[in-house]
């Protein structure tokens, strides 16, 4: 099995930046493609950004974060990151980590971010 925790929402001001960070344990040996996703309230959960099994491989975005979110992966398969800039209040949402391993999906709990002034 794959553990996966998210840490690094919070309340920013539209235009400001977070980082999202995933840390993974348990079997990351499984670990394929990763991604983000989020879901605000009464919205169904969406895609953000997905992301192969190194850096250097495939990256996909949604059509609304393109050229504001980065997604990236750390080393040896145990961290996931975003990088979010220029956020708008229609970024406000639960972001979920997401890991496809040989056993199946597994999803993080979600961390809140909040975008307002």
């Amino acid at each position: 099995q794959v553990q996966l925790v998210e840490s690094g929402g919070g309340l920013v001001q539209p235009g400001g930046s977070l980082r999202l960070s995933c840390a993974a344990s348990g079997s990351i040996f499984s670990i394929g493609t990763m991604g983000w996703y989020r879901q605000a309230p009464g919205n169904q959960r969406e895609l953000v950004a997905t992301i192969g099994v190194t850096s250097n491989d495939f990256t996909n975005y949604a059509d609304s974060v393109k050229g504001r979110f980065t997604i990236s992966r750390g080393n040896a398969k145990k961290t996931l990151y975003l990088q979010m800039n220029a956020l708008k209040p229609e970024d406000t949402a639960v972001y979920y980590c997401y890991a496809d391993t040989d056993y199946g999906g597994y999803w993080g709990q979600g961390t809140q971010v909040t975008v307002s002034s």
